[in-house]
C-alpha cells in the first residue's frame, strides 16, 4: 500500500522574524493601492537584456516606443532571479488588447474570462496581458467562488496584487531596467518560499488550478510552500472538479512531463490532488504496490528523457497514468467473461478512457496512440519470428516495447519476455521460413481480404486520396 513519505514542499512552519512587506489582498480597493513599491536598480540585480529572448525584447520595446508601459513579469523574472534559464517570457502593459493588436501583425486575441494577446515571432509566443483591476464583489462567480468573468483593467499596483504568488509578482521595467516589487516577492525568493498573495482559501477558490501551480513551482525551484498557503490545499482539492477538462490536460503535462515528474506526483498524492485528476489510478496505487511502482517508474523515465532533452509523447505519459485501471479491467474481462485478449483490451480501454475524459480531456491525437500502445501489449506473447518481425514494423512498436519493459521491471510480466523482445530486435533475421501470414481479426474470425485496385484511381477514374 502506498504510504507517501511526504514531499519536501508540504509547507514549513511560520517564522517569527518574517513579516510580509504588505498585507493587502486582491480585494483591496483600487484607491488604497497607491503605494510605493520597492525598486531594485539594474546594478543590484542579475537580470540583463541579454538573458531575454529577442521576441520578448521586441515586444517590450514596441509597446514602450508606442507610449505604453511595458514590463516583463512572472516566470521569466522569477526564474532568472532563481538562477534558472526561463522557458518563456510574459509581458504586462497598460495598453488594452485592442491597442496592442495593431502594433503586431502576428498578434492574436484569445480568452473569454480575460482577453490575452498572443504575439508570435516564429515559434515563440509572447503572452501579453493588460494590467488587471482589483477583485470586487461585482465579479461574476460560480457557487464555489471561481471567477467566471474578469475583463476589468487596472494599474500596475492592482495587477501585482492580482498575481497568484509573491514571487510571480515581480516586474522588470524596460525603461530603466529596474525590478519592481509590490508584494515582498524578492524576500520570499531569498527565503525560498511559495506564498499566495492575499487570503489563501479565497485565492484557491477564485482559481483552483493555483493549487497545481503551487506544487509545480515549488518542486521546480526546490522551494517550500509556506504553511498558510499549503494548509487549505487538501480541503479544497475537490474544487479541481470545477475546472474545464481541457485546461487540466495542459496542467498535467506541465506537472508530469517534466524533470520534477516524480516529486510532483508525490506532492499531488500528498495533497489529495492526484485523486481528483486520476481517481481510479489513485485508488489502485493505494491498494497495489505494483500499480504505484509502475506509475513512479514511468514518471522517472519521463523525467530522465526530459533531462536528456529527448522527445516525450503525452500519449505515452497518459497511457502510463491510466494503465493500472486498464490492466485491472482487462484482466477481469479475460477471467470472468472469457473474452479474447484483443477484445478485452479494447473494451477495457473504452471504459477507462470514457471515465477519464470526464476529468481530463485527452485529445484524439493522443488517445488513439494510447490505445495502440495498450493493444500491442497483448501481442508480445506471440514470439514466433514471423509475427515478431511484423510487429516490429508497427509505428507504435517502440513505445509499446518501452511500455513492456516498464511492466517487466515492476513484475507485471516475466522479465524474460522483455529480454526476448530486446534480443529479437538485434538477432532476428530479415526473413524466415516460419513467417506466418496473420489472416485473423482481433476477435479470432477470418479476416476478409480486400482486392487492391490498380492504377491508384477509384471507380470514377479520379485520383485516389493517397496520390
Amino acid at each position: 500500500m502506498r504510504v507517501p513519505s511526504g514531499p519536501r514542499n508540504i509547507g514549513n512552519p511560520p517564522r517569527r522574524d518574517h513579516v510580509p512587506a504588505f498585507s493587502f489582498s486582491p480585494r483591496t480597493p483600487v484607491e488604497v493601492l497607491i503605494i510605493e513599491p520597492k525598486r531594485i536598480p539594474r546594478a543590484e540585480h542579475p537580470i540583463s537584456r541579454s538573458l531575454l529572448s529577442p521576441a520578448a525584447l521586441r515586444t517590450l520595446y514596441t509597446l514602450k516606443d508606442a507610449g505604453y508601459e511595458a514590463y516583463m513579469v512572472g516566470g521569466g523574472v522569477r526564474d532568472i532571479l532563481a538562477g534558472i534559464t526561463p522557458k518563456d517570457f510574459d509581458v504586462a502593459t497598460n495598453a488594452h488588447p485592442e491597442q496592442v493588436k495593431p502594433l503586431f501583425r502576428s498578434c492574436r486575441l484569445i480568452g473569454r474570462r480575460f482577453v490575452i494577446c498572443h504575439v508570435r515571432f516564429g515559434d515563440e509566443v509572447i503572452e501579453t496581458t493588460t494590467f488587471r483591476g482589483a477583485i470586487s464583489d461585482s465579479h461574476e462567480r460560480d457557487e464555489t467562488g471561481r471567477i467566471l468573468s474578469d475583463n476589468e483593467y487596472g494599474t500596475l499596483a492592482s495587477d501585482a496584487f492580482r498575481r497568484d504568488f509573491t514571487i510571480n509578482a515581480l516586474y522588470y521595467d524596460i525603461r530603466d531596467y529596474a525590478i519592481v516589487d509590490f508584494c515582498g516577492g524578492l524576500e520570499d525568493l531569498e527565503r525560498r518560499l511559495i506564498r499566495l498573495i492575499g487570503v489563501p482559501e479565497d485565492r484557491y477558490r477564485e482559481d483552483p488550478v493555483r493549487m497545481l501551480r503551487a506544487v509545480r513551482i515549488a518542486n521546480k525551484l526546490g522551494f517550500e510552500i509556506e504553511a498558510g498557503s499549503a494548509e487549505p490545499i487538501a480541503r479544497l482539492a475537490h474544487l479541481l472538479g470545477e475546472i474545464p477538462p481541457a485546461r487540466l490536460f495542459d496542467e498535467v503535462i506541465k506537472l508530469l512531463q517534466s524533470k520534477e515528474a516524480v516529486e510532483n506526483y508525490e506532492s499531488l498524492s500528498h495533497f489529495g490532488l492526484f485523486a481528483q485528476l486520476f481517481p481510479e489510478t489513485d485508488r489502485l496505487c493505494d491498494a497495489d504496490d505494483r500499480a504505484d511502482d509502475f506509475v513512479s517508474l514511468a514518471l522517472a523515465n519521463t523525467a530522465e528523457r526530459v533531462e536528456q532533452q529527448l522527445p516525450v509523447s503525452p500519449a505515452f505519459l497518459y497511457g502510463a497514468l491510466l494503465w493500472p485501471p486498464v490492466r485491472v479491467r482487462f484482466e477481469a474481462l479475460m477471467r470472468r467473461e472469457g473474452m479474447a485478449a484483443a477484445v478485452a483490451m479494447q473494451q477495457a480501454a473504452d471504459e477507462v478512457l470514457a471515465r477519464a475524459q470526464g476529468r481530463i480531456a485527452i485529445p484524439k491525437r493522443f488517445s488513439l496512440p494510447m490505445r495502440e500502445i495498450w493493444s500491442l501489449q497483448t501481442r508480445f506473447d506471440q514470439q514466433s519470428p514471423g509475427r515478431a518481425r511484423r510487429l516490429m514494423t508497427h509505428p507504435r512498436f517502440r513505445a509499446a516495447y518501452d511500455f513492456l519493459l516498464l511492466r517487466a521491471e515492476v513484475g507485471e510480466v516475466d522479465p524474460a519476455l522483455g529480454q526476448w523482445w530486446t534480443d529479437a530486435q538485434v538477432n532476428l533475421p530479415e526473413s524466415d521460413a516460419e513467417e506466418v501470414t496473420d489472416d485473423t481479426a482481433p476477435d479470432g474470425t477470418p479476416r476478409r481480404r480486400r482486392r487492391r485496385r490498380r492504377g491508384g484511381r477509384n471507380r470514377r477514374g479520379t485520383p485516389s486520396a493517397t496520390e
